[in-house]
């Protein structure tokens, strides 16, 4: 599918992987809306072909907001990504007590369910838009995370969240085909994103140690790389694409 001139919605796109995402799209001659929380927004990099929207993923009301912008903007809905989540730690069981619940329901209210909220109002849109050759009409992409398979300790809420992404992914293939959209998702290992930024450079150096190869922490554009290589590839779809330098997590 060619992605210039058509218009893009990237989730968590004032920095992190959705930044990255948001700037190799506009690279190609996309138009892209970045939606992210108001603080991210309010402190985001101006780049040309990207336009920042303040909404939760997790309000319809403001999701629907940003994608009659999307739709506003003269060019057809075509691309989706869904880069917006939470992580926090906490054992099911530990020295605190029990996992906080109400914690637990925060990650996978924005990780799962603000992902299916996001691409439930998107299909919509993308399902009205002409159809292109072979009846395509776009792809969504969403993204999950290695801790799907190989969760940590403490990973018990991010992990099941992700997980119920990747199962998301064919079950939404195959009720979008009638529609002409493809639906995939990327399940990235340790990247350098913004959320690592507080830690110090020899826990960065012992995260990097434990990765095969290449032997680094992975870059937010190389997400953003095999964002817009999915978006151009006609047939690939309903599958998930680890993107981890062969990383399989330990317990701990």
């Amino acid at each position: 599918m060619e992605i210039k001139d058509v218009a893009a919605i990237v989730t968590g796109g004032a920095s992190g992987l959705g930044g990255a995402t948001a700037r190799a799209l506009a690279e190609r001659g996309t138009r892209v809306f970045a939606v992210d929380l108001p603080a991210a927004v309010e402190k985001a990099e101006a780049v040309d072909g990207v336009e920042y929207l303040a909404a939760d993923v997790t309000d319809a009301d403001q999701v629907q907001a940003a994608v009659g912008a999307a739709i506003a903007s003269g060019r057809p809905l075509r691309v989706v990504v869904n880069c917006a989540g939470v992580g926090w730690a906490g054992r099911v069981y530990g020295k605190q007590g029990p996992h906080d619940l109400e914690l637990f329901r925060k990650v996978v209210e924005v990780n799962l369910i603000g992902t299916f909220n996001v691409m439930r109002l998107a299909a919509a849109a993308i399902a009205q838009t002409a159809p292109l050759d072979d009846d395509q009409r776009g792809v969504i992409i969403n993204t999950a995370s290695i801790a799907a398979y190989d969760g940590q300790i403490g990973q018990a809420a991010y992990a099941a969240s992700k997980g119920g992404v990747v199962s998301l992914t064919l079950p939404a293939a195959r009720d979008l085909a009638s529609s002409g959209i493809r639906v995939l998702t990327i399940a990235p290992g340790t990247i350098d994103t913004p959320m690592l930024a507080g830690v110090s450079d020899e826990f960065r150096a012992a995260l990097a140690a434990g990765v095969p190869f290449p032997k680094r922490l992975g870059r937010p554009e190389e997400y953003g790389q095999l964002a817009v290589f999915l978006a151009t590839h006609d047939y690939l779809n309903g599958e998930v694409i680890r993107m981890d330098g062969a990383l399989r997590m330990a317990p701990r």
